[in-house]
């Protein structure tokens, strides 16, 4: 089959222009870098923040005012993904990545210059769950965003290496929030952190907004993007394209990130908590093993997504939830036996984990059209991260609870596993594929 001209355009685009490329990936990665820098302050902070924002008759009540703030922002994200999804669509991936950038950094910087509880009054917690709203709002639109803007600037041949620094991304941002809080924690004593040190990393959070937001406003937008524009075939109504159209990508995409995110949460954040009241290890040990797993997990990830495309998204995919499936509850058996055991079995979910995050945000904007890829990877990956990743903490707990057994986690993980094979298994294999399709730049019909 001849190549259309706007095949070769994009492909040489991408394959010469190798500045451009590390300019659309640190474009791509910087703002998942922000969201997850903030996330992790705000998470250990929070026993900080409750003091600072909520009265403090009652230090209980308070921390749960701050979770239920935090809960609240993750749980507005599917608005902001039907926003952004759509919008990205409509008026390209780099106006809808400026926007949330500015949007999450700029509400960051103006929780860290917040007056507290203390000053303000009971404006102080109504301002701060207005703020988180913003962020969570524009969190809602920044894994579609940039997960459509990577796939459609890699190299063809090279687009799953260049799509898990979304991942990368991610990863350090958690590190970088982690050893902020580790260096207030060891360097101010409680009243210095109570009255300024909580502010420090979301001050330090806007000048990393605003250098995303340079490199964002800089770059040009996709060939894919720029080809529908060109052929005035923009859809003007995505998501009810989306909807009659790419259902069954839908529920396909919704697997694999599901199968991203509960093991995400499980190892990365859960498991600190399991180790400590499950295990009883000392949470320094528990903590320094989730900052091992996330530092492995910046090496692997990009070799599994190079991996994929030389091979396949599949059977990488499918051999890491293939394994998920059946070392998950021997893996917490072995975590039972000791320091030792905890550590061999954490780190064998952390190769795992990073084979799932090294492929399936590329395999899922590789199965959308380019017309709806936008809205699509957003309502899809936060309605699966609103369902299943901010529960994991609690429904663990409850399920452990209720059993009496601290193998919970493991039949839970091969359940979700399950539910990722699926999925893989229906999909074909998309790794070199052309992104723009001949529908995608066919005339628009009316209800488009």
């Amino acid at each position: 089959m001849p190549t259309s001209p706007t095949d070769v355009t994009i492909e040489d685009r991408a394959t010469t222009d190798v500045v451009a490329l590390r300019r659309s990936v640190a474009a791509g990665a910087v703002g998942v870098f922000v969201h997850w820098f903030d996330w992790a302050a705000y998470a250990y902070l929070a026993s900080t923040v409750a003091t600072v924002f909520f009265p403090s008759e009652d230090s209980t009540t308070g921390l749960l005012a701050v979770f239920g703030v935090f809960a609240v922002s993750f749980g507005i994200r599917p608005v902001g993904a039907m926003v952004f999804g759509p919008l990205g669509d409509r008026i390209g991936r780099k106006r809808t990545l400026t926007l949330v950038i500015f949007m999450m950094s700029g509400a960051t910087l103006t929780i860290g210059l917040l007056p507290g509880y203390a000053s303000i009054g009971v404006a102080a917690p109504v301002l701060l769950v207005v703020l988180r709203l913003v962020q969570g709002f524009a969190a809602g639109g920044e894994f579609g965003s940039a997960a459509s803007f990577l796939a459609e600037s890699a190299p063809r041949r090279r687009r799953g290496f260049g799509v898990s620094w979304l991942e990368v991304g991610s990863l350090l941002g958690f590190l970088a929030g982690s050893f902020v809080f580790l260096l207030l924690s060891t360097g101010l004593d409680d009243g210095q952190l109570t009255s300024w040190g909580w502010r420090i990393p979301f001050l330090v959070a806007a000048p990393l907004g605003v250098i995303g937001f340079v490199i964002r406003n800089k770059i040009e937008d996709t060939p894919e993007y720029r080809a529908l524009e060109a052929s005035d075939t923009l859809p003007r109504r995505p998501v009810r394209e989306l909807f009659r159209s790419n259902r069954k990508q839908m529920f396909q995409a919704a697997g694999l990130m599901t199968a991203m995110h509960v093991p995400f949460y499980t190892v990365l954040t859960y498991l600190v908590t399991y180790e400590t009241d499950d295990l009883g290890h000392s949470a320094d040990t528990a903590a320094l093993l989730s900052t091992v797993i996330s530092l492995l997990g910046l090496v692997l990830v990009p070799v599994f997504g190079l991996l994929s495309d030389r091979v396949g998204r599949k059977p990488v995919f499918v051999g890491a939830t293939g394994a998920l499936f059946v070392l998950s509850t021997p893996a917490f058996l072995l975590m039972r036996t000791g320091l030792a055991g905890t550590w061999i079995a954490g780190l064998l979910l952390g190769v795992i984990l990073a084979a799932i995050l090294g492929t399936y945000a590329v395999w899922s904007a590789e199965i959308f059209p380019t017309r709806t890829r936008q809205s699509g990877l957003s309502i899809a990956y936060n309605l699966t991260a609103a369902l299943f990743a901010g529960t994991v903490p609690y429904l663990m707990t409850v399920l452990i609870s209720a059993t009496g057994s601290s193998l919970v986690p493991g039949p839970y993980l091969m359940l979700v596993a399950a539910g990722g094979l699926v999925a893989a298994l229906s999909l074909r294999e998309t790794a070199g594929s052309t992104l723009l399709r001949p529908e995608d730049v066919s005339e628009a019909t009316p209800e488009q």
